[in-house]
């Protein structure tokens, strides 16, 4: 289990773990939850430069379609193919086996997001 403590986030309900300078991004159970059954992700290919809360990608449900936005300023080293394979692993793994991309980014920046109390306070207190 991650510890959901040790993460960053955003307002748009996604999750950030830093390791040095390459950040894992996924999105937050919460949102997983909102959007219902994902069926379809699109993401950003690797060795894309992304800007900070730019739209890079898309996560389609049965519900609706949302967009995904880069969180940080960085370049794509890698995507989950498992999770465009089966976006199924968003609904049932999100901090685990549904993280989305990982970006090469500067580990200072990552700071200045929403730590777990406060994306719990964004959330209206649900976990």
């Amino acid at each position: 289990m991650t510890d959901l403590n040790s993460l960053k986030y955003t307002a748009e309900h996604e999750w950030i773990a830093l390791d040095g300078d390459v950040a894992t991004v996924g999105i937050t159970d919460y949102a997983a939850d909102k959007l219902g059954d994902v069926v379809f992700v699109e993401l950003p290919g690797e060795g894309t430069d992304v800007t900070a809360a730019t739209v890079v990608g898309e996560i389609e449900s049965t519900k609706s379609v949302g967009e995904l936005y880069a969180p940080l300023d960085g370049e794509v080293v890698e995507v989950n193919e498992a999770v465009v394979d089966d976006p199924s692993l968003v609904n049932s793994d999100p901090f685990g086996a549904g993280w989305l991309v990982k970006l090469k980014v500067d580990a200072a920046a990552v700071a200045d997001l929403l730590d777990r109390d406060a994306y719990v306070a964004l959330t209206g207190g649900d976990e």
